[in-house]
C-alpha cells in the first residue's frame, strides 16, 4: 500500500508538473505583500500584525535587505519550472560549454544534472554494440516511467522511445532485425525549435542506413526527474520503454555497449 501510495504521489507531480510548465508566479516578488508575527504568542502565524505595527515591520524590512545583500542573496528569482533548467535559468552547468559526451556500458547512475542537457534541442545519439542475435535491453536512457528517453533494442531490432510525462509515448523502431555481430545504431532528434517543449523528428539508422523516421510531438522543456537517472546497458529503476520492459533486470542489455556518443546542438 505505502509503494502504491508513493508511485500516485510521483505521477500526481509529474502530471502537475506538465500542466503548469508555462506557469507565471502567483504574485509577483516586487509585489508581494509583507507579514508580520509574534512567534512566542502566535506560533500558528494566524494573527497578522503588518497593519499594527508598521514601523517594527520597516525595522525589520531594512533588516532584510542589509542581511540579504551581505549574503549575496539577491537577485531573487520568482521563475517557475524555468529554473528546473540550468542553460534556462542562467546558472553553471556542469557540462559547460560541451557538446559531446562518450560513454560506455557499466556507467550508470548519472543524474540530470551532470549530464549533458538535451531539452530544446536537437541531439545525435551514436552506439557502438555487439550482438548476440535476437538482442534485446537498453542501449542508453535517460528518465524513467514518467518522463525521459531511451535506445534499445527489442527482439533483434533497434528503437527509440520518447516518453511524455507517462502520458505519451513515441517510438521509433526498426522493421527487421539485425543480423550482423557488431553494428552501429545511430538516432537522430531534430528539434523543431519555436519554444520550450516543443516536438521533433526521430530518424533511426544502422550502419549509415536509415531504416525508421517517427515524429515526437511534445518534448519534455524543463526536467525528466529527480531522482532517475542516465544508464547505459539497462535502465536503472523505472523504465523509460516500460511497454517493453518491465523491470532493470529486464531491461539489461543481451550484447554489448562498446561506445554511444551523445552530442547536442546550440539550445534553441
Amino acid at each position: 500500500m505505502q509503494g502504491g501510495g508513493r508511485w500516485r504521489n510521483a505521477q500526481r507531480f509529474v502530471i502537475t508538473l506538465q500542466l503548469t510548465e508555462n506557469a507565471s508566479p502567483t504574485t509577483r516578488l516586487q509585489d508581494d505583500v509583507w507579514e508580520l508575527y509574534n512567534t512566542e504568542k502566535d506560533f500558528s502565524l494566524t494573527q497578522d500584525l503588518a497593519s499594527e505595527e508598521p514601523e517594527k515591520l520597516k525595522r525589520l524590512q531594512a533588516l532584510f535587505e542589509k542581511e540579504a545583500i551581505t549574503n549575496n542573496v539577491y537577485p531573487l528569482d520568482d521563475r517557475v519550472f524555468e529554473r528546473f533548467n540550468a542553460a534556462v535559468a542562467g546558472r553553471p552547468d556542469l557540462m559547460g560549454t560541451r557538446t559531446s559526451l562518450t560513454l560506455s556500458e557499466g556507467m550508470d547512475g548519472i543524474l540530470e544534472n551532470t549530464f549533458l542537457n538535451v531539452k530544446n534541442r536537437s541531439k545525435t545519439i551514436v552506439a557502438d554494440v555487439g550482438l548476440k542475435g535476437s538482442d534485446s535491453g537498453v542501449i542508453i536512457a535517460q528518465g524513467g516511467k514518467f518522463a525521459g528517453w531511451a535506445l534499445y533494442m527489442n527482439d533483434g531490432k533497434p528503437a527509440y522511445t520518447y516518453n511524455w510525462f507517462g502520458l505519451k509515448r513515441y517510438t521509433v523502431e526498426a522493421p527487421s532485425p539485425i543480423k550482423n555481430a557488431e553494428a552501429e545504431i545511430k538516432i537522430t532528434f531534430d528539434y523543431d525549435g519555436g519554444g520550450p517543449g516543443k516536438g521533433g523528428t526521430a530518424t533511426l539508422f544502422v550502419d549509415g542506413k536509415k531504416v525508421a523516421e517517427g515524429r515526437v510531438e511534445k518534448t519534455v522543456p524543463s526536467v525528466f526527474s529527480a531522482d532517475e537517472t542516465t544508464d547505459v546497458g539497462r535502465d536503472d529503476a523505472t523504465q523509460v520503454a516500460d511497454r517493453v520492459f518491465a523491470d532493470s533486470e529486464e531491461s539489461e542489455f543481451t550484447g554489448t555497449v562498446n561506445k554511444v556518443t551523445i552530442s547536442i546542438q546550440d539550445e534553441q
